[in-house]
């Protein structure tokens, strides 16, 4: 007959005997397990690999070789949030339990009286991503097992297509299908100004909408409309009805002209309209919603799940686009995933160049185990990621795919993070450039 103590799973080198009270010295709850597990450090770890600055949290335990990482980059702001994690949660971690995830990660969201935004989110997240890190590497399993298991094999990816007219975008779209994928986002420029996504095109006063500025890489929003059905209407005659097509308005028209986006891009299927209007305009998804049948993705610019209640409870959305550090981690980013499975809403995680390796893990984490997942954006990875990032998850096909390795399954060489310092954008006073338009005034992105 098989004996209990068979059936359990072997103890990893850093597990000491159960069963005795937790000392209670870590300021946290009364566990019960005295695993013997500790934090012992946590610190920060900037480095651009290829320009951008990623901001990545370290935490160490009193195990040898037993440490986690995450993801907390804020590229605008990175040595802020490098500054919350080093002296502000940092002491509040050293002798805490890793494995108390909730608590640790609840307390230090309110531990500063106000919470939310995203360099206090950011902060949050890294320190939250690495505690699951520990937390797969003392189980053996990688993070997506301990939230379920897997839904799906591998996750499918959206790509990027842009260009300086509608024929090049189509182009690109087409290499993009022949190369394994089944969805891509399409940006095309504008003539004659600025455009979100797309190369400059060239502009004069024959081009079409075209209207000479007071500064220069304008942004003129009635021009924009009008290229932009005029590309999906090339796209549909030029790719089919095939691949899944997406758009991003990137909150940059009023938002009565977004709800006459909506409509005039219904005919044209899209897989789904992403960023409409701003944060601060949600109310306009209903005029929206009551007007078209072109799904929506929103939440890019959201700090705080809360913000997403509303959009979802009411079914004002179609997919979430979160971005997993700037609202406190993967613990919050799990919540409101199963939230929104109850409501019929889909995930679709950000997942830009200004994700580091470790995030992008994250994300595929919650892509495999959601049963409510609806697509993965895709950020193609350099050489210099995957060096200094091992580990780094693996495209293939059109698809993102996970590894059996425990925790997020990503680590640091940080001798080689070291050979790639942030430029001196990253330094206090960068900031994001928002568009402005003809006259002037200034676009809000």
């Amino acid at each position: 007959m098989t004996s209990h103590d068979e059936l359990r799973p072997a103890e990893p080198p850093w597990a000491a005997p159960s069963g005795g009270p937790d000392s209670g010295t870590d300021g946290g709850p009364d566990t019960g397990t005295n695993s013997g597990v500790r934090i012992t450090g946590v610190r920060t770890v900037l480095t651009a690999p290829t320009g951008t600055t990623l901001v990545i949290v370290r935490i160490d335990t009193n195990q040898p070789g037993l440490y986690g990482l995450g993801c907390a980059t804020f590229t605008q702001r990175a040595k802020a949030v490098a500054a919350v994690v080093d002296e502000y949660l940092a002491p509040q971690l050293i002798g805490r339990d890793p494995a108390d995830i909730t608590d640790i990660v609840s307390t230090l969201h309110v531990s500063g009286y106000w919470r939310s935004g995203p360099v206090l989110n950011n902060a949050l997240s890294g320190v939250d991503m690495a505690l699951w890190d520990i937390k797969g590497k003392v189980a053996g399993l990688p993070v997506w097992q301990l939230l379920g298991g897997r839904c799906r094999t591998a996750v499918p990816l959206y790509t990027h297509a842009a260009g300086v007219d509608a024929k090049a975008v189509a182009e690109e779209v087409q290499e993009w299908i022949e190369a394994g994928y089944t969805h891509v986002r399409c940006q095309v420029a504008v003539p004659g100004g600025g455009t979100y996504g797309a190369p400059k095109a060239a502009g004069g006063a024959g081009s079409e909408g075209y209207r000479r500025p007071l500064v220069a890489d304008a942004w003129d929003p009635r021009a924009y409309l009008r290229t932009v059905r005029g590309l999906f209407e090339h796209l549909r005659s030029e790719v089919g009805s095939e691949v899944e097509l997406i758009h991003d308005v990137h909150e940059r028209v009023h938002p009565t002209e977004a709800v006459r986006l909506a409509k005039d891009l219904e005919p044209y299927d899209l897989f789904y309209l992403e960023d409409p209007v701003a944060p601060e305009d949600l109310d306009w998804l209903r005029a929206i919603r009551n007007q078209s049948a072109t799904p929506i993705a929103i939440g890019e610019l959201f700090v705080n799940p809360a913000e997403y209640r509303p959009v979802i409870t009411e079914r004002l959305c179609d997919f979430i686009r979160v971005h997993i550090s700037a609202i406190g981690g993967l613990t919050p980013a799990w919540r409101l995933a199963n939230l929104a499975e109850s409501f019929g809403v889909r995930t679709a995680w950000h997942g830009p160049g200004d994700v580091s390796p470790v995030g992008h893990a994250a994300n595929l984490a919650l892509d495999l185990a959601s049963p409510n997942f609806g697509i993965q954006e895709q950020h193609l990875f350099a050489d210099q990621h995957r060096e200094v990032f091992p580990g780094c998850p693996e495209i293939r096909d059109g698809h993102l795919w996970p590894s059996d390795a425990p925790g997020l399954g990503v680590d640091l060489d940080e001798a080689l993070a070291a050979e790639y310092p942030p430029a001196a954008k990253a330094e206090p006073g960068h900031a994001w450039r928002p568009p402005r338009r003809g006259d002037g005034a200034l676009q809000r992105p």
